[in-house]
């Protein structure tokens, strides 16, 4: 392992929404085999969380970057796409509540 692998910069600390989203994919792209932790039924509630905390740890310390810009950078695409998949599922989630509650109040003036 690399000499900067061992300590972790302040800078890179810090949620990691592709960790978070995507946490079994991005965790085989990272050589951060953790996130495959979250294949476990129940466990993988709050292990998607700890992904997302730890995610950029692990990934510096796993990973050959050569500098913190580097990994920034590489991070950062993660980060986008975690981020949008994230809005994405919120925005569905708030629609099919909408959906069921507008569907069950109409059933129930019916009657």
């Amino acid at each position: 392992m690399q000499e900067n692998s061992k300590t972790v910069p302040a800078e890179i600390k810090g949620w990691n929404w592709g960790a978070f989203m995507y946490n079994i994919f991005w965790g085989i792209g990272n050589k951060t085999y953790l996130p495959l932790l979250c294949l476990i039924p129940l466990f993988n509630i709050v292990w998607v969380f700890v992904c997302g905390f730890k995610g950029n740890e692990w990934a510096w310390q796993n990973g050959d970057y050569k500098d913190i810009a580097t990994f920034k950078a590489v991070q950062a695409t993660w980060n986008r796409a975690g981020l949008v998949q994230f809005i994405i599922a919120a925005v569905v989630i708030v629609l099919y509540i909408i959906f069921f509650a507008s569907l069950f109040s109409s059933l129930m003036n019916s009657y």
